[in-house]
């Protein structure tokens, strides 16, 4: 076994970041820090945390450029779209921030003669947060920055594609004034992550990443009773129906499909288009996919990088050829992409029509830069298949008809629908998946729930 992280840049395969894995005494060393430091935390009040978390997002956001080309070496997105997760992240980190006071604040209830009674929400004591390389930051921060704002300390393990996201973390908090032991990030080994998941001293764990890494997660924390948080992906439909704004929606879906490679958990993998304009969205689709350009991503023309490794564009390049074979219609030519080479992560954009949910290509999560769309001749025909999988964290419907969205959106298995927009996270709203996707919630007042326990307050003042 390695006690080393080597981080292999999708570039050009260098190894762009070394770091030695901690050893057992440095995990336990770490987590009694956690804990004791955790003790003096949660003593501190609301508005001193909020403080310092708004200090750290500064520093963050201060090194903004830095940040971003550090992401874009680690793990392939083109560095013209690299600062818009610093941007998110600050989103996402100041809306939680605003929204605590609320959110913590003790919950009364109805008033009865002789007695004070309320529910204050408690810290659960230690998060540990397990985050993935697609999104390093943005999904980090769903439980980082909640997590802290309610008390809690916090052990951070990142993917080891992306190691320097959670060294930026600390040091963004060690720039804030965070008191020590209250943040710490491990790089740390599957073994190790499980062997802490088991440990008494872990009290929650947040895990974003595959439906096999969720088991995985599910089977450490299996002899303990603690909350596990769970994001694992999906497999996210788009419904296009006669009335949309087609060249709106063409636009939308398509950089919701294609953007970060199709590497996001919330992008549209599969899309239904009503029989009327299917043959019209296909067309233009298929036409502004063709524009993109594949490349080096530090090169300012590229707008689609590398894969994350070779192992991830190989697994769709299977989906191709197996839907190619089973009949599916491929619309664009991988020659105008002179980047796409087998056995590289450099894998050229494809769409296709023709398609069934006969081919994994519309049922297996791809996570990579490839489309099917269906042909359905009705709302009922499009609730069906959208319905039709394993997964449901997102679903998107394409309407001028707000009534039918809200209509059709109560027949969807999904954790958030949208309207005329998709691949988003809004952090007022709860972020949270069906089946295979998940469950648990981050984000908005509910996310706080996960993250504390509530505590009834029962006083008898009249005696």
């Amino acid at each position: 076994m390695t006690d080393t992280l080597k981080c292999t840049s999708p570039i050009d395969g260098s190894v762009f970041v070394e770091r030695p894995l901690a050893g057992d005494g440095e995990i336990v060393s770490a987590l009694e820090r956690a804990q004791e430091a955790q003790a003096a935390w949660r003593r501190t009040s609301l508005a001193q945390r909020q403080a310092l978390l708004t200090r750290a997002v500064d520093a963050f956001v201060a090194k903004k450029a830095e940040i971003a080309e550090e992401i874009t070496r680690q793990m392939g997105r083109p560095l013209a779209y690299s600062p818009f997760e610093v941007a998110g992240f600050e989103e996402r980190a100041r809306h939680m921030i605003a929204i605590a006071p609320d959110a913590m604040g003790d919950i009364a209830v109805e008033p009865k003669a002789g007695f004070t009674r309320f529910i204050r929400r408690d810290p659960l004591g230690v998060v540990f947060v397990v985050a993935p390389w697609n999104y390093p930051y943005l999904t980090a921060v769903n439980s980082v920055v909640p997590a802290l704002l309610a008390g809690n300390a916090v052990l951070l393990k990142h993917s080891h594609q992306t190691p320097l996201c959670a060294e930026r973390f600390a040091e963004a908090f060690a720039a804030a004034g965070l008191p020590e032991g209250v943040f710490q990030a491990l790089h740390m080994s599957h073994g190790a992550t499980a062997k802490l998941i088991a440990h008494d001293g872990i009290d929650f764990v947040s895990f974003t990443g595959s439906v096999p890494g969720g088991h995985a997660i599910q089977e450490a924390a299996a002899q303990r009773f603690i909350g596990a948080g769970l994001e694992l992906g999906g497999k996210d439909p788009a419904y296009v129906r006669a009335d949309a704004k087609l060249d709106h929606a063409i636009e939308n879906v398509v950089d919701g499909a294609f953007f970060n490679s199709g590497q996001s958990c919330c992008g549209i993998e599969r899309v239904y288009v009503d029989t009327k304009v299917h043959d019209e969205f296909v067309e233009g689709a298929a036409a502004l996919v063709r524009k993109y350009v594949l490349g080096n991503p530090l090169e300012a023309a590229t707008t689609l990088g590398p894969m994350v490794r070779s192992s991830a564009a190989d697994f769709v390049r299977g989906q191709v050829r197996d839907a190619i074979a089973a009949g599916a219609k491929a619309l664009v030519d991988p020659k105008i992409f002179p980047a796409d080479r087998d056995g590289t992560p450099y894998l050229a954009p494809q769409v296709f029509s023709q398609v069934d949910h006969g081919m994994r290509i519309m049922t297996k999560e791809s996570f990579g830069p490839v489309l099917g769309i269906m042909k359905v001749g009705s709302d009922q025909e499009a609730v069906r298949l959208m319905n039709d999988s394993d997964y449901g964290l997102t679903a998107s419907i394409w309407t001028t008809d707000e009534e039918a969205a809200l209509s059709i959106g109560d027949r969807v298995e999904t954790g958030t629908w949208f309207m005329n927009r998709c691949d988003y996270l809004d952090p007022a709203l709860a972020w949270t998946g069906v089946k295979d996707s998940g469950r648990g919630c981050s984000l908005s007042q509910i996310g706080f729930e996960q993250l504390t326990r509530p505590k009834s307050f029962h006083l008898r003042t009249a005696i």
